[in-house]
């Protein structure tokens, strides 16, 4: 749960306000990661402070409403540590919406392929510029600048993975595109048709070896 650990990590300076803790995550993350949501952040403030890894306490104010005050318990600094000095590890997989595009686009055929790469190659260009733009202007924050790099190195492996997909979809793609030309349906895993030889040839033309 990364974010209730970056909240975790915003009250070790101090105790902290709901809204306050908004902003400074915010402040500290840069545009990249995008804007909190308080609503969320008030959940998660709850379970922190359910799991006792948050006291909240209220302060009292004059001219407005009493206000809930956040403050990082013993059992919160200790799960922070753990959390903080240990390794990340990717479980989730590479779910991108790209390949799911690759996919359609190959069994289109080679002119769809070329026009999806050079889409997504000159959308890339333009996230590189966009990045660079603010890198310049988040030079002096070191967090943030941090984050802009990693999105920098991302986007520009994106790039590499464009001249990889040309490379090893085009001939698939082509022979795809010369296979529904010819009228001729594509082999499905060299098995014989089960029916007789209609549902074996629709499955073909469906089923692909992306």
């Amino acid at each position: 749960m990364p974010l209730h650990h970056a909240v975790l990590s915003l009250l070790t300076r101090r105790p902290s306000h709901g809204y306050e803790l908004k902003a400074r995550f915010e402040e500290a993350i840069g545009p990249q990661w995008g804007g909190l949501n308080i609503g969320h952040l008030y959940q998660i403030l709850e379970r922190l402070v359910r799991d006792g890894y948050v006291s909240r306490s209220q302060v009292t104010q004059t001219d407005r409403p009493d206000k809930n005050l956040y403050t990082l318990t013993e059992a919160g600094e200790a799960e922070l540590r753990s959390w903080a000095t240990s390794a990340w590890v990717r479980v989730g997989g590479f779910r991108d919406e790209l390949f799911l595009k690759l996919l359609g686009a190959s069994t289109l055929g080679p002119q769809a392929l070329a026009e999806l790469i050079e889409s997504q190659r000159q959308t890339y260009l333009s996230e590189l510029a966009g990045l660079a733009r603010q890198r310049r202007s988040h030079a002096n924050e070191p967090l943030v600048a941090v984050l802009i790099d990693a999105a920098i190195a991302h986007t520009k492996a994106d790039l590499g993975l464009l001249d990889s997909a040309a490379q090893h979809l085009g001939p698939l793609a082509t022979a795809r595109s010369a296979r529904a030309s010819e009228g001729a349906p594509s082999p499905v895993r060299g098995d014989a048709d089960e029916d007789g030889g209609h549902g074996g040839t629709r499955e073909a033309r469906t089923e692909s070896a992306f």
